[in-house]
């Protein structure tokens, strides 16, 4: 059973811890490793110039826009191959286990996206009008 008074706030909670994940993760790639080393050194184990502007813009608009609750259900779908392909990026070289460096945290912050998704924006969201045709027909919590 849902409890309709509490369930805006945990979306709420929920959508403030991605939004937090996002910008710890900035933090890191710009304060610890320097854009310029992080991008080159991913770019020198073949990832394409794309792939890696589509992660700074996805990690900036989920860390950006879930703060805000602005398009929250399409942020999170649209963030979530992002932390699938970090997922899949541990598992190869470390495993499974976080401890190890491995994949863990990844797979349960995409469980989080999804969930986040399902959800919607959540208490306290910044409302905008529904531009995004899919987002028309649905009922803002």
């Amino acid at each position: 059973m849902i409890d309709h008074r509490t369930a805006p706030y945990a979306a709420l909670v929920l959508r403030l811890s991605l939004s937090f994940f996002f910008f710890a993760h900035l933090y890191r790639k710009f304060a610890f490793f320097g854009f310029d080393s992080w991008w080159s050194g991913l770019a020198k184990q073949g990832y394409a110039d794309w792939v890696l502007g589509y992660t700074v813009a996805a990690e900036f608009l989920g860390a950006v826009l879930l703060l805000l609750g602005i398009y929250t259900r399409t942020v999170c779908l649209l963030t979530l191959p992002v932390i699938a392909a970090v997922a899949w990026h541990w598992m190869t070289r470390k495993g499974f286990w976080f401890g190890d460096g491995g994949a863990e945290f990844p797979l349960a912050w995409s469980v989080m996206l999804i969930a986040q998704a399902l959800l919607g924006d959540g208490a306290y969201a910044v409302r905008v009008p529904a531009l995004l045709p899919w987002e028309r027909g649905l009922q803002r919590a």
